[in-house]
């Protein structure tokens, strides 16, 4: 199998570029695309296939809960993976279709794997 194809979508550039950062610095991922709104994420997807979209929660418009409900409805799609600076007890992701929620100060390679390998691997095989 190839690299695990990841979509990042956050309004703010410093935490797209910096979860660009662990992206590519996590063996066997690359990032595909990024986007800035929720809409912008439902595009790009259509257009880059991800395996793994790492979503902001708030986000202007179209919020990280909705894009995630839409980008995994009817249980094709990408894995979610919602990130906000939140405690992991402050966000609620059932209904959401997301498989997860990491705090973006939690964020990292290793957590970007060990969320990959109990989310994501059976979810492409």
């Amino acid at each position: 199998m190839g690299d695990v194809r990841v979509l990042v979508v956050d309004d703010q550039e410093p935490f797209r570029r910096a979860m660009t950062t662990v992206v590519e610095e996590t063996d066997g991922f690359v990032v595909v695309g990024s986007a800035a709104s929720g809409e912008e994420s439902l595009l790009t997807a259509v257009e880059v296939q991800p395996d793994l979209v790492l979503m902001d929660v708030h986000l202007p418009g179209l919020d990280g809960l909705e894009a995630s409900r839409l980008l995994t409805r009817g249980g094709a799609g990408p894995v979610v993976v919602l990130l906000s600076t939140y405690d992991e007890d402050q966000v609620e992701v059932a209904g959401s279709g997301a498989a997860t929620y990491v705090p973006k100060a939690a964020f990292g390679p290793d957590r970007l794997a060990e969320v990959w390998k109990r989310h994501g691997e059976d979810a492409v095989a």
